[in-house]
């Protein structure tokens, strides 16, 4: 099977979409999470390529987009951007009155609540140091193969050709494999939580 690990093109998004859904319960399959299955992809993976151009990476074989990995630059820079352009539209589309939970097991309502009120900025003393964040998902097809860091290299090796200093993510708890990869790419973990763990590569050495 051959995979192609190349920059992302407009035809990918609905590929990435699918592969977000399919990953979203930390690495799991959340079709059955979501009744809207855009819902989970428009905050993880759509944005991204239309908010930072060049940082958006995609691995597909002959079936079609089996990994991304998206990041921008500059979090704080590309916070101000979801809240001029991206969040607009999607909390027209989902109000803020169904932020609310149904019970039947669902997690739409999270997401939508994600929209309306995305959540603190990351401190500054980690922005300074580390101002990109990146998210990167794999099918279980393409798992094992090499391709997460094929994807990171690609991703890395754009950083450091626009000068970035650094990077950081967050882990869920519930992804012990993703914590684990990510060590192995040489990152580190720079603060626990009950949620999960921010790590961080310094890209300047």
């Amino acid at each position: 099977m051959s995979i192609d690990i190349r920059p992302f093109e407009p035809f990918d998004l609905p590929g990435m979409y699918r592969v977000c859904l399919r990953t979203g319960d930390s690495g799991r399959d959340a079709t059955a999470l979501y009744n809207d299955p855009d819902l989970l992809p428009h905050i993880y993976a759509g944005p991204y390529p239309a908010a930072d151009p060049g940082l958006t990476f995609v691995a597909a074989d002959e079936q079609g987009v089996l990994g991304y990995v998206v990041a921008t630059a500059d979090t704080h820079a590309f916070d101000g951007w979801l809240e001029d352009h991206w969040w607009p539209p999607l909390r027209a589309r989902h109000p803020r009155s169904l932020a609310t939970d149904p019970g039947d097991g669902t997690q739409d309502w999270q997401r939508v609540e994600h929209i309306h009120r995305p959540g603190p900025p990351e401190p500054e003393a980690l922005y300074e140091r580390y101002p990109a964040h990146l998210h990167i998902d794999i099918l279980p097809r393409g798992q094992g193969a090499g391709l997460g860091r094929r994807l990171m290299d690609a991703l890395l090796a754009a950083l450091r050709e626009r000068g970035v200093r650094g990077l950081h993510l967050g882990v869920g708890s519930g992804n012990p494999g993703a914590h684990a990869f990510y060590l192995r790419v040489g990152f580190t973990e720079a603060d626990r939580q009950g949620w999960g763990s921010v790590m961080v590569r310094d890209l300047t050495r």
